[in-house]
């Protein structure tokens, strides 16, 4: 794994529709650029990428969780994403994001009995990339339905990937649609 540069984004919530979030909402995203090791060529075995996957699960998990600034239990949701550049395929993003991406992103936040949202997508330098988020334990919690958006100016270049894990410590400000809550979340089937 070549990196490049890596990027740590904290976002804070402290005012919405002219209320106070108190606590406010936190969201912490960490890209990594990384040189695309298939760029230009179709390769049949993808594993080179499979297992930079793990490697960026473990690190980006560990930053973001870091640049939140809470322990790893305190962490509520999650999501991974992967931008390619021209000369790749989506399916680049895909070896570095499913197969074994999510198992040390689970214990960079402790537990994450539920899917990790991903999100994959073709793109250029200073496209924005959209990173989907979820309960890290149970998929029902519509409160922590969302996403966060991480943009690189200069990447990803046409031989690159852009990669980016988030972690948050709560849901959405001022949740209010229903559904099963953060506090009564049991964790164990991934999905309530």
């Amino acid at each position: 794994m070549r990196i490049r540069k890596i990027v740590t984004s904290v976002e804070d919530t402290h005012q919405e529709m002219h209320r106070s979030i108190s606590p406010p909402t936190r969201k912490a995203v960490a890209a990594a650029v990384i040189e695309n090791p298939f760029a230009g060529e179709y390769q049949e075995d993808l594993e080179a990428l499979i297992e930079t996957g793990a490697q960026l699960g473990q690190l980006l998990g560990e930053k973001a969780v870091q640049a939140l600034g809470v322990s790893p239990e305190q962490c509520e949701s999650y999501g991974k994403a992967a931008m390619v550049g021209s000369n790749g395929e989506l399916e680049h993003a895909a070896a570095l994001l499913h197969p074994k991406l999510g198992a040390p992103l689970r214990k960079a936040v402790e537990k994450g009995a539920a899917l990790v949202p991903s999100n994959k997508k073709m793109g250029g330098c200073g496209q924005p990339l959209d990173v989907p988020l979820g309960h890290k334990d149970a998929a029902y919690v519509r409160s922590h339905f969302d996403g966060i958006e991480i943009r690189v100016t200069d990447a990803p270049r046409a031989n690159e990937i852009l990669v980016a894990v988030a972690v948050t410590d709560s849901g959405r400000p001022l949740p209010r649609v229903g559904g099963l809550e953060h506090k009564d979340a049991l964790g164990e089937d991934g999905l309530r």
